[in-house]
């Protein structure tokens, strides 16, 4: 019974971490949000969404971030060019922003890549491509070319790298952030 009991109460202290870690690191309630409902999509297992909601978050969490930097006043409106890119993240980097922790696992030559103009660091070219609707580098051809076929269940594995990426980016931005106040 107590291992039970035990059992219940760690999942219930999971299940309270997953729904307050967004919120509890000072990232404004325009940023959190959109990290809390992509956590609760994935749950859904609603992966698109959860892609978009992961990336619209890591890309609000910058743009907010770099309007506060260089004015302390609440942002009523953002620059509608200044969109996750290279160029926004090198801008970051300059502002002390700890943009490595959005690379991908892989991804070794995420700062390198910054650098170029002709490469987007992998976070900047799945945005681009998954929130402008091109999901064919996600289609499964495991049963030949005839019998490719897409479902968001391909994008299981992006959503989960994207979470991954997410909070590691949520804490250490929520740290910096603490540093601006």
């Amino acid at each position: 019974m107590n291992e039970e009991l035990n059992d219940f109460l760690r999942q219930l202290r999971e299940e309270y971490r997953e729904k307050t870690f967004f919120i509890e690191q000072n990232l404004g309630a325009e940023v959190h949000w959109f990290f809390t409902q992509a956590v609760q999509a994935l749950k859904s297992q609603l992966y698109l969404p959860a892609c978009t909601s992961f990336l619209i978050g890591i890309e609000a969490s910058l743009r907010v971030t770099m309007h506060q930097i260089h004015s302390r006043s609440r942002v009523k409106s953002l620059h509608p060019r200044r969109i996750l890119s290279n160029r926004l993240l090198k801008d970051a980097l300059s502002s002390g922003l700890p943009i490595e922790t959005l690379s991908f696992p892989e991804e070794t030559d995420f700062l390198d890549k910054l650098e170029k103009k002709s490469v987007n660091v992998e976070i900047v070219r799945v945005r681009h491509n998954l929130c402008h609707g091109n999901i064919l580098e996600y289609i499964n051809d495991d049963l030949g070319e005839e019998n490719a076929f897409f479902t968001p269940e391909c994008c299981r594995g992006l959503a989960l790298s994207l979470y991954q990426i997410s909070e590691s980016w949520a804490a250490q931005l929520g740290a910096f952030r603490r540093t601006l106040s």
